[in-house]
């Protein structure tokens, strides 16, 4: 089992940035990718970024240039840094847990990401 707690969530103003964290606990194994997905209301989950362990990403079209991705593989960590935020960013952000080795996913609580004056 893997355990993930986002972090950083918050109501910014457009144009303004936010920092999300996600802590991974539980049994980690190196071969794997951690990632972030948005779901807006009415709207299904999507894509926002995604990292292997050994730091290839992989970022939704219109994330890119304004989202980066992070981690730490040694405190089991990854981050999303959000720059340039308009109010179409507004969803809860989840983040994601895949074992490559045993095919399996996890997924964090989400947290809350809002953008409007």
């Amino acid at each position: 089992q893997v355990q993930l707690v986002e972090s950083g969530g918050g109501l910014v103003q457009p144009g303004g940035s936010l920092r999300l964290s996600c802590a991974a606990s539980g049994s980690i194994f190196s071969n794997n990718v951690m990632g972030w997905y948005r779901q807006a209301p009415g709207k299904e989950r999507e894509l926002v970024a995604t990292m292997t362990h050994g730091g290839s990403t992989n970022y939704a079209g219109s994330m890119k240039g304004r989202f980066t991705i992070s981690r730490d593989n040694a405190k089991n960590m990854v981050y999303l840094q959000m720059n340039s935020l308009k109010a179409e960013d507004t969803a809860v952000y989840y983040c994601n847990y895949w074992s490559i080795m045993t095919r399996t996913e996890y997924w964090g609580q989400g947290t809350q990401v809002t953008v409007s004056s």
